[in-house]
């Protein structure tokens, strides 16, 4: 009768070691939770204060538990605030570009902020900051940073689904216009993220092929702009959309880079401080020529965490930090909770921290090579595992054979970041002949290995997993790592040999 509850003990010191992980998710449901009611701020303000006073005082998990749910309820409703400017109305705007607008055929498409909206009634000029999805005609392609003066009539959303609509709404945006050049009054260059901007030129001065030099500004400097429509879907029906998104994946070779090319520094006067210092900085400036997208962000906050670990030598417990990373993006920005490559980004480290490091230290053989070569399938195989529910409960496909081939095309895609890195970094114009081969050819045969991915028969099934599915799911395999942590480890003994 004894071992159901040492094992429940294992379970609680196994947790014990993750608070971050046991505060993230109450603070998650209340994000969620501002889906379907909001409660009055005065209300909020006193449930926090109550619950929190009765934690410190009691020290009641549960009161805990209240209390963090209640901050992400808060966090929730004040972040998704009433759009301030009217829609539906023609008047003038002055809108901010915020990223590299994308070339969809017949029109331009970017994300902007409203900076200032004039009032028809009176002429005053009122300031704002609601995000707005600005779309011009193909003969007026704006520019990242740029600041617009224009005229025109701000629509509702409409395009999509509800869910995506509640989404985008979660995100701040309150509607879309667009703009023809007859409309724009006068237009002045911003500031802007000149980190990204630079990263994004740097990577077009190699002049690779096409396609290939879309493939490298989207790995390396998170500008997915020049992906054409057919390639995107080769890449979403292979299974291997991931690649084209700046996250953990490129962050961390990123890292890993930064410390395989300082590990000198530690042989200096407090060189080790240096290094540290050095390689946390490098992945925040990756990030930033990035544009800081949320699983890149992540990512940064799980190295830095690490890199301090190590530092301090003190314990760094992997899934602790991918929950502190969480907690304090989502209190940042609650709206990330509804974004798609946050819930897969996150879903994906999470099981390889769970699932795919215990799966490869149980299939560690005698052969280096060989070890390489199964931690790069299990990996992949874990991380697609993991996210192809959500996948295909949001597009409605499921990828087969990229289980197979995802460590091919991260291998290959790990060679594009590697490259990419480089030259954003030191762009020689002697070596840009080098890179372009390089990287043109790294690019190509991800492109080629995702088309060909997508065309293989039975290789993709179109299946759409229902809410409540999807939710079940995910419930079952919260209870199997719980199930895996409360274990008691098997204990061996080594006989002497004689």
């Amino acid at each position: 009768m004894e071992l159901p509850a040492l094992r429940y003990g294992r379970l609680l010191a196994h947790l014990d070691r993750m608070p971050m992980l046991k505060a993230v998710v109450p603070l998650a449901a209340g994000i969620a939770l501002a889906d379907v009611c909001e409660l009055p701020a005065w209300f909020l303000a006193a449930a926090f204060l109550t619950t929190g006073a009765a934690a410190m005082l009691l020290r009641s998990s549960l009161c805990t538990v209240a209390m963090l749910l209640t901050a992400g309820l808060a966090a929730a409703q004040l972040r998704a605030g009433e759009a301030a400017v009217p829609r539906d109305v023609a008047t003038g705007w002055e809108i901010r570009i915020d990223d590299i607008p994308a070339d969809r055929g017949r029109y331009f498409a970017a994300n902007g902020t409203i900076t200032a909206w004039r009032d028809p009634a009176d002429g005053r000029w009122h300031a704002a900051a609601d995000r707005v999805i600005v779309r011009t005609d193909s003969l007026t392609p704006p520019e990242a940073g740029e600041q617009l003066l224009c005229r025109g009539v701000v629509r509702p959303l409409r395009d999509g689904s509800e869910s995506y609509r509640r989404l985008m709404r979660r995100r701040g945006f309150v509607g879309s216009i667009f703009l023809s050049g007859s409309q724009l009054l006068d237009r002045k260059a911003g500031p802007g993220n000149r980190l990204h901007i630079g990263a994004v030129r740097r990577i077009e001065r190699l002049n690779m092929e096409p396609e290939a030099g879309a493939v490298v500004r989207a790995m390396t400097a998170g500008d997915r702009s020049g992906i054409t429509s057919e390639l995107r879907e080769a890449y979403s029906r292979s299974g291997f959309s991931h690649l084209l998104a700046v996250s953990g994946l490129h962050t961390g070779i990123v890292f890993l880079l930064v410390n395989l090319a300082t590990a000198w520094m530690p042989l200096l006067r407090r060189g080790h401080l240096l290094r540290n210092l050095v390689a946390a900085a490098a992945v925040w400036l990756f990030v930033t020529a990035a544009g800081f997208p949320p699983s890149a962000v992540r990512a940064a906050v799980m190295c830095t965490l690490l890199q301090f670990a190590l530092a301090s030598a003190s314990e760094y417990v992997g899934m602790n930090a991918l929950a502190a990373a969480a907690f304090g993006m989502l209190l940042w920005n609650p709206a990330w909770l509804g974004d798609i490559s946050f819930r897969l980004s996150f879903l994906a480290v999470g099981a390889i921290l769970a699932w795919g490091v215990p799966l490869c230290r149980r299939l560690r053989t005698r052969w280096r090579v060989l070890n390489t070569v199964i931690d790069a399938y299990v990996i992949g195989l874990v991380a697609t595992a993991a996210t192809a529910p959500l996948v295909s409960h949001t597009f409605g496909i499921l990828s087969l054979a990229g289980l197979l081939l995802n460590p091919a095309a991260i291998l290959l895609a790990t060679i594009v970041v590697l490259g990419g890195t480089l030259w954003m970094v030191l762009p020689v114009g002697v070596l840009a002949p080098l890179f372009t081969a390089v990287l043109g050819a790294a690019a190509g045969g991800v492109n080629a290995l995702a088309r060909l991915t997508a065309a293989l028969p039975g290789g993709v099934v179109e299946y759409t997993l229902g809410g409540e599915a999807t939710a079940a799911v995910y419930l079952f395999f919260a209870a199997a790592t719980l199930a895996a942590w409360s274990v008691d480890a098997k204990k061996s003994v080594h006989l002497p040999n004689h």
